[in-house]
């Protein structure tokens, strides 16, 4: 695409819905697939579609992001010309915070201008996916599209969660609707613009700013479908959207199969991501696996099942894990019984511990809309106390210790342990 493209992913959203996943990082920068970051597919689908200038806008919890991202070396960003930038909100007259979608790249519409593109590609950074973008810029280039919007079909009980498009025989754009109660169609937009540069340029001009649009998907393009020719891309390929603790499980269950719906191998088309320098993955005694992704540097004395296991991760001897997806630096203690959890980074969990037990299936108490299939979720450095049981639902927030526990050894299901001291001094490194 040489210099005609310049690519701006959205990387700058608290994502909530992912819970404790999200209380200490953006969410493109939450672990994926036991290596990955989730943001590392939408920079690689950019690489691979020969895409060399890429913007990313950060704003929530932006550092673990920008360690991962650094000079953009790993995606072959690392350039004199274009390359990787990242672009935080930072302070000017009358300046304030990234408000939504539109007013993030209208903040830095002289980022993009510099480049003079004559189209600019933008992206959500929070989506599982491969796509070669060029296939799609064609296709705006033949219909002469002021701009296009890739959509995908999804589930009719779902599509309230996405912007619903509907389209003519040509592929026309007639109507947007941001997470609809009742959509209209199944099409729903993947969050993949292409605009011609001048046209951006006028709508957010027109839109944004003192006039106070913000967001693509609720304001610009809706108000506007009548005065451009947008058109609609559909996108035959795999597309998730990870940004609830179910489809982030579930979606990272599925890459375990023996044909998984996207491929992580395909050499003409890799994911690519800032790897750790880690020893070879070690099986020690009667420690052995089944059906599950291993990492580097991980130490396996126990038995492994149907799950994700990031880099670094110790299962000590006895130790059974089924299901769950385990990030970085994890201890599963001896003997430890491990099912449908969602473990965070550098947690200790006991001797003897059973995480995911009974049939009891209370959704939880404090977020009953988000955790509620029976998984359990674990924060970043919580230390789980020897013999403790764990039913369904539950959520352990980051750096709890064994005392927070004092008085427990079941946690039934739908309840929820906090530190004692909360907001401390270490929160700020987490």
């Amino acid at each position: 695409m040489g210099k005609k493209v310049i690519a701006m992913i959205l990387a700058g959203g608290a994502g909530t819905r992912l819970d404790i996943l999200s209380n200490h990082r953006a969410k493109p920068a939450v672990p994926f697939a036991g290596k990955y970051r989730i943001i590392d597919f939408v920079l690689s689908n950019c690489i691979n579609s020969n895409i060399y200038t890429v913007g990313i806008l950060t704003q929530y919890l932006p550092r673990s992001l920008s360690d991962h991202i650094g000079v953009g070396k790993p995606w072959d960003l690392d350039r004199s010309y274009g390359g990787v930038t990242l672009l935080p909100p930072y302070q000017r007259t009358n300046g304030k915070w990234y408000v939504g979608t539109a007013n993030a790249v209208y903040q830095n519409l002289n980022y993009v201008a510099d480049y003079s593109p004559k189209y600019v590609l933008i992206l959500a950074g929070d989506h599982v996916y491969k796509m070669d973008y060029r296939d799609m810029i064609k296709r705006h280039e033949e219909t002469d599209a002021d701009i296009t919007i890739a959509v995908k079909k999804v589930d009719r009980k779902i599509a309230h969660h996405f912007g619903i498009l509907s389209v003519d025989k040509d592929k026309n754009i007639l109507e947007f609707e941001e997470k609809p109660e009742n959509p209209k169609s199944e099409l729903a937009s993947m969050g993949v613009y292409i605009f011609k540069f001048e046209v951006l340029k006028e709508l957010l001009l027109n839109n944004c700013g003192p006039n106070g649009k913000s967001d693509f998907g609720k304001d610009i393009i809706p108000e506007n479908i009548d005065e451009y020719k947008i058109k609609a891309f559909e996108f035959k390929g795999y597309w998730r959207d990870v940004g609830t603790l179910d489809q982030y499980w579930k979606t990272n269950l599925e890459l375990i199969s023996e044909k998984p719906p996207i491929d992580i191998y395909e050499e003409h088309f890799m994911i690519r991501t800032k790897s750790e320098e880690r020893p070879p993955v070690k099986f020690i005694g009667d420690g052995r696996t089944k059906n599950s992704l291993i990492s580097n540097g991980c130490v396996i004395k126990g038995y492994v099942e149907n799950s994700v296991i990031s880099p670094g991760v110790i299962i000590e001897k006895g130790a059974i894990v089924k299901n769950s997806i385990i990030l970085n630096d994890t201890i599963v203690g001896k003997n430890a019984y491990v099912d449908r959890g969602i473990i965070d980074k550098k947690v200790y969990i006991g001797e003897n511990s059973q995480i995911g037990v009974g049939e009891n299936m209370t959704p939880n108490k404090e977020i009953p809309d988000k955790l509620y299939s029976g998984l359990n979720v674990i924060g970043k450095f919580a230390r789980i106390p020897a013999n403790m049981v764990i039913e369904r639902n539950c959520r352990i927030m980051s750096k709890v210790e064994e005392i927070d526990f004092t008085g427990i050894d079941k946690l039934k299901s739908g309840e929820t342990i906090h530190r004692s001291e909360e907001n401390g001094f270490f929160d700020l490194f987490l």
